[in-house]
């Protein structure tokens, strides 16, 4: 499997655990000048971006260790570009990482909800 399609599939496991949590998936890959944020969702009146980070090994550091502090940056003006071009530019949000490790024995997911100043 090469990097995009391991990526591809992270995506669709994230989905999967968000939705099974509770989440209501609003859409995934929504891109603009800043960023791409990979799932957007909402969950108890409150939209979450949610990045989405997959490593086929810990070798070289955790998912969570490769969102760069410029990467968060990004991230935050994506998201406040999201919220003010909807109809509710007051609505409560927040950013989450969702980090997928493919192991030989599956892959093992973690979730950092509030991420943004917990990765570092």
């Amino acid at each position: 499997m090469n990097k995009q399609q391991t990526g591809r599939l992270a995506e669709v496991i994230a989905r999967e655990y968000l939705e099974k949590e509770g989440f209501r998936i609003k859409t995934t890959n929504w891109r603009c000048r800043e960023s791409e944020i990979d799932i957007i969702a909402e969950q108890n009146g409150e939209t979450v971006f949610v990045e989405v980070r997959a490593k086929s090994s810990a070798e070289f550091g955790s998912p969570a260790e490769s969102v760069t502090r410029c990467k968060q940056e990004k991230l935050i003006a994506a998201a406040e570009r999201y919220v003010s071009e909807s109809a509710d530019p007051a609505m409560l949000w927040r950013i989450d990482f969702i980090g997928i490790e493919f192991t030989a024995s599956g892959p093992r997911l973690d979730h950092i909800p509030n991420a943004v100043d917990a990765i570092e």
